[in-house]
């Protein structure tokens, strides 16, 4: 017996984005798929009644249009969201489920409860198992333009203290399909702009123009374009963080933090004019310039035209906290977009840690031991089962490292270099 497959699309973005417009429109379709629809918050939609009753798509009565509430189905709903698609799956009326998502929501957890529902068996497959098809991200390309305006234009009011840009950010990162609304109502060559940050943010999605959310329903149903694995890893931070370290850049981690110890015991054992040191600083500054010219040259090249730019901060050396803490307080530029990375600090070698900043929000959350800290027994092992580890593995290091990738629009990369680099321990 053929066990009935239910694909489903996934609709996300921020509120007034369009999403619930998208959904009136799947509803009126003219190709005759019978949808059942999911909402989270019917309190935030207004998804047109005439449309769910006429030509006998749905009706109330048998719920085809659910409403989740009191909660997001990316976190405190997970449950109620795998119930309700198994009692779409029991009715065995229906062809396609779309999930409109809160604007609130964040996808990748809605995509691994989803997924997770056809090996969950029992009475969640019994009447056939859901498939995840795409899920699309409705942003509002006005608002684009507000948000990724480097802070200039940025407005909170009636938020909650939630901060737009990295709920955006979040939605833009894991999804198959953009689609870019509302373009009508900004400049074509604002739009590029928008187009490139989208693109930097996420290379892999497909970005869509429309206007209303008017798009060809084939575009996005029945597309069968999500894989969780490619999903996953295709955000443009994860690109940068994966990318091989080359030697060149290895060479000048290393040309970096040699250079300060010699500039240390150069301190300790002379006493210089203050004219020479003052020119010492000056030949030091322009050694770093020129060597970090070279460490980025390389990851440059895809949106010059629009200042918008990505590179990859690398060293070895630990960071020290409260240097570091006082540069993300202080120092930090309105014009990073995106940063994400992996870094440790000297106070404790032993731990890995995630930075992690989308807008205003940034936030620091151990990742675990580095593997540095394991046996050599359990290191030997380690290495024959993840070969890739040894290509990054430091004799004075292990794998310890700050590798941090920053995404952003006319930022001075020089400049966000040296003031990293000032946090790096003595």
């Amino acid at each position: 017996m053929t066990t009935k497959e239910i694909p489903v699309l996934l609709l996300t973005g921020y509120l007034g984005s369009g999403k619930t417009t998208l959904v009136n429109h799947i509803l009126s379709n003219k190709q005759g798929i019978k949808f059942a629809v999911i909402v989270n918050d019917i309190g935030e939609v207004n998804i047109d009644a005439d449309l769910i009753q006429k030509g006998g798509i749905v009706g109330k009565k048998d719920e085809s249009l659910v409403a989740l509430q009191n909660g997001c189905i990316c976190c405190t709903l997970k449950m109620d969201l795998i119930e309700q698609i198994g009692e779409i799956l029991r009715m065995e009326r229906f062809d396609y489920i779309v999930i409109e998502a809160s604007g609130i929501c964040e996808p990748e957890p809605i995509a691994q409860t989803i997924c997770s529902i056809p090996r969950m068996g029992g009475m969640y497959t019994k009447y056939g198992v859901c498939r995840l098809d795409c899920i699309t991200t409705v942003v509002d390309a006005l608002r684009l333009q507000s948000e990724f305006s480097c802070g200039n234009d940025l407005t909170r009011k009636g938020i909650d203290d939630e901060d737009i840009e990295n709920l955006i950010i979040q939605q833009i990162e894991f999804c198959n399909i953009i689609l870019l609304n509302k373009v009508a109502e900004v400049k074509p060559e604002e739009l590029k702009r928008i187009r490139q940050i989208i693109h930097t943010l996420q290379p892999g999605a497909e970005i869509i123009e429309c206007n209303y959310a008017d798009v060809d329903l084939k575009k996005i149903i029945h597309t069968g374009m999500f894989n969780f694995e490619h999903v996953a890893t295709s955000a443009g931070w994860i690109r940068g963080i994966e990318s091989q370290v080359t030697e060149e850049e290895e060479e000048e981690a290393h040309r970096h933090h040699n250079h300060k110890e010699d500039e240390h015991k150069h301190e300790e054992h002379e006493h210089q004019h203050e004219e020479d040191e003052h020119q010492h600083e000056e030949d030091e500054h322009q050694h770093e310039g020129h060597s970090h010219h070279h460490h980025h040259h390389h990851e440059e090249g895809e949106a010059e035209e629009y200042g918008i730019s990505t590179f990859v901060y690398y060293r070895r050396p630990a960071f020290d906290i409260h240097k570091f803490d006082h540069f993300i307080a202080t120092k930090w530029s309105r014009h990073i977009i995106r940063t994400k990375g992996v870094c440790y600090f000297s106070h404790n070698r032993d731990m890995s840690y995630l930075f992690e900043q989308a807008g205003t929000q940034k936030q620091l959350t151990e990742a675990g031991l580095w593997y540095a800290t394991a046996s050599e027994e359990d290191l030997i092992e380690l290495m024959r089962q993840e070969p890739g580890l040894l290509r990054d593995w430091d004799e004075k290091y292990g794998d310890r490292m700050q590798k941090i990738v920053f995404i952003g629009q006319h930022m001075d990369k020089e400049q966000i270099i040296r003031d990293l680099d000032e946090c790096l321990e003595e």
